[in-house]
């Protein structure tokens, strides 16, 4: 009997109207999340590689020879653990054994270097034809003498095929997989075949995959018909199936999988096993035999090189790679197939957990493998982990530099608050086009913004006052000074406010220009996409004017340290890292030519460091610098003037002799001033110290340059 992957063909062997959503899987057992599945899957991939070759190799062995009663010698696998060869099977079971539908354990029926034959057809329907009665354009395959176990046999093949009018309305297109020792029969049709050295199945080569939403988009600028006729269309009320076909088909044996344990198989490996099909048991009743899996590989699928089927689509190519593969790499490659097809559709039915994705993660990590360089992506990986940390230290580093920073030397306040607008806008954008944008995204996005607010109350008092008399909003938000501005800090304002000046003369003109050619030549879903695609469009071609101002108040001030160096530093250091992404990554083109625009802002930056040097041997007009070496120093120099001062207070007491002052020998008292070398002694050792602790920052200042 001819045997169907029923788990694969689930949902996909009948015709379904085309377009009409399907409903809502059945839920139950455990979907791992798209994270999990990449750290436990790609994060070990090394791993069991090492593992599975030195420590768990099964004792597959090959081949060796048994005879049977009759004295018929035949090639058999060896290390079977105890379970008798397939074709010295018992016809009866032992004496108190019992049969057991599902087998305990199963071992391997053909031996380990077998020679095979394959063959491979296509058809609308899960039951086969005979060999001989399907079409020649049909058969795809056809492969002799293919040596199991060797993984240098590599086989190939190339050829169209003319799609069914049923497959083209929603019919899955199946394979026909035809598996025969070298020289035995492989058609389960025609006299001779035997099950010992034979077999058939089938399973499907078109994808039922949930649509991606496409949201209707249209000029604005067209009359208000288009929205009567948007209005007379029905979105559908679930995902929209759809079938696809992919042309690369990679096939792979599977020799070296052993004796398994049945009943502790993995689902996604149960697709490609095959027990022999006569409940054939050994003695004890509870094991049996298995034919050689052929693994029918899509891990490499890509949705993006799928063609999507209807009726347009009238003729096909296929191409097929034939191969052998280790068990473990198919057991690894078959179960995340498995799981984020899983995870797809429990997304598209509204039901993937919050964080987990909707399988498109998978996707683009598959891609990234395929696309890029080797040796690119290797160095890619390793600064990806040094990308975390820098945002991590420049994080710490930015929210350190305010809490410590007593005055608004040198920030640009308006630069920090068109920051957190645009930090806003971007948001926006995510939520507006991204229906599955992971939350973890999107609360990174949001804490950028709360951060950038938590500046602004470090540096003005924010507060919600009355409005002045004919304002559109009753009350507005005033921006007030913590306290009365230095002379430096009231040049900064004034600087701050030339900067933003010229800003406004340079980008306005910008950002009109580009909402006009984006509301004349682009199409929106609406008023406030449009709106918003435009502010983000801007944000990303002149964000970095935002840094424009801080950088023309280090020129008016001719200093750099109030600026958050460290912060700063780790900052460019990701722009650069940004910059790698930019070639390895795919992006949109203003969010790649927004990673090269920071560079320009950094060199710069590290330009104004170079000509505006600054002393940190000592405390700096802003209040800040100055190692902790030089305050201890400091700290100690000003503690041994106090402590040498003090006896000089003491002597004050010689005051009291003031009440002699009624005998005029008293006057002979004066010698008391001779108390005056103690007070000079003391003023030496004073100065001595400051000497020595001036000298010390000297030192160290010059040691800096």
């Amino acid at each position: 009997m001819p045997h169907v992957d029923a788990l694969a063909a689930v949902g996909g062997a009948g015709p379904a109207p085309a377009g009409a959503p399907q409903q809502p899987p059945q839920q139950g057992g455990f979907t791992m999340s798209t994270t999990q599945k990449l750290l436990v899957g790609f994060a070990t991939w090394s791993a069991m590689n090492f593992f599975a070759n030195y420590f768990l190799k099964k004792p597959v062995g090959g081949a060796t020879e048994v005879t049977d009663p009759q004295g018929k010698v035949y090639t058999v696998p060896a290390n079977l653990g105890g379970i008798p060869p397939y074709v010295l099977r018992p016809k009866t079971l032992a004496e108190g054994a019992t049969f057991d539908p599902n087998p305990a354990r199963i071992a391997p029926m053909w031996p380990l270097d077998s020679h095979i034959d394959i063959i491979v057809t296509l058809s609308d329907s899960p039951r086969p034809e005979p060999l001989a009665k399907t079409p020649a354009d049909k058969i795809v395959l056809r492969e002799t003498n293919f040596h199991l176990g060797n993984y240098s046999d590599k086989r190939s093949a190339d050829a169209t095929f003319t799609v069914p009018a049923s497959v083209q309305h929603n019919v899955t297109l199946w394979g026909h997989f035809y598996l025969a020792l070298t020289g035995e029969q492989p058609d389960p049709y025609v006299a001779g075949f035997d099950v010992a050295s034979a077999y058939h199945f089938a399973y499907p080569l078109t994808q039922y995959l949930p649509k991606k939403k496409v949201s209707k988009t249209r000029s604005l600028l067209d009359s208000a018909d288009a929205d009567a006729d948007d209005a007379l269309d029905e979105a559908p009320s679930g995902p929209v199936i759809a079938s696809y076909y992919h042309p690369n088909i990679t096939l792979s044996t599977i020799p070296d999988s052993g004796v398994l344990d049945h009943r502790s198989l993995h689902p996604a490996t149960r697709h490609f096993l095959h027990l022999e099909p006569t409940d054939a048991r050994d003695g004890t009743g509870q094991n049996s035999w298995y034919y050689p899996m052929l693994f029918v590989n899509k891990f490499w699928q890509l949705r993006t090189h799928m063609t999507l089927l209807n009726d347009t689509v009238t003729e096909l190519p296929i191409h097929i790679d034939l191969g052998n593969l280790r068990y473990w790499q198919m057991g690894l490659m078959s179960s995340i197939e498995l799981s984020s097809k899983e995870t797809a559709r429990q997304a598209a039915f509204g039901n993937a957990a919050p964080g987990g994705g909707d399988g498109t993660e998978v996707e683009m990590v598959k891609e990234i493998l395929l696309d890029s360089n080797p040796y690119l992506l290797a160095i890619t990986a390793v600064v990806t982990v040094a990308h975390i940390i820098l945002e991590m230290l420049a994080f710490g580093s930015d929210i350190a530099h305010y809490r410590k920073k007593k005055d608004n030397v040198g920030i640009s306040v308006r630069s920090i608050l068109a920051n957190a607008f645009m930090q806003a806008v971007i948001l926006l954008y995510l939520i507006d086009n991204s229906e599955n944008t992971s939350w973890v995204i999107l609360g990174s996005q949001a804490m950028g913004i709360l951060i950038e607010l938590w500046k602004i109350t470090t540096v003005v008092n924010v507060r919600l006052t009355t409005a002045d008399a004919g304002a559109l909003f009753p009350y507005r938000i005033a921006f007030e000074d913590k306290h009365k501005l230095s002379d430096t800090e009231e040049k900064t304002k004034e600087y701050d406010e030339i900067a933003f000046k010229y800003m406004y003369m340079a980008g306005v003109p910008l950002l009109i220009a580009y909402a006009v050619y984006s509301l004349v030549y682009d199409e929106h879903k609406s008023w406030y996409s449009y709106t918003i695609a435009t502010l983000v469009g801007s944000v990303y071609a002149y964000g970095f004017l935002m840094m424009v101002p801080s950088l023309y108040i280090n020129y008016r001030l001719k200093s750099v340290a109030h600026m958050p160096a460290k912060a700063m530093m780790y900052k460019f250091l990701n722009t650069f890292i940004d910059d790698l992404f930019a070639f390895t990554i795919k992006m949109p083109i203003l969010h790649r030519l927004a990673t090269f625009r920071d560079d320009v802002i950094f060199f710069v930056y590290i330009y104004q460091r170079w000509a505006y040097t600054t002393d940190y041997s000592r405390v700096n007009e802003f209040g800040q610098g100055g190692g902790e070496e030089e305050e201890a120093d400091r700290a100690n120099a000003k503690a041994l003037l106090d402590k040498e001062a003090e006896p000089v207070v003491e002597a004050e007491p010689v005051v009291e002799a003031e009440p002699v002052v009624e005998a005029e020998p008293v006057v002979e008292a004066e010698p008391v001033v001779e108390a005056e070398p103690v007070v000079e002694a003391a003023t030496h050792k004073m100065e001595a110290a400051a000497e020595k602790a001036t000298g010390a920052d000297k030192g160290k200042a010059k040691r800096r340059k």
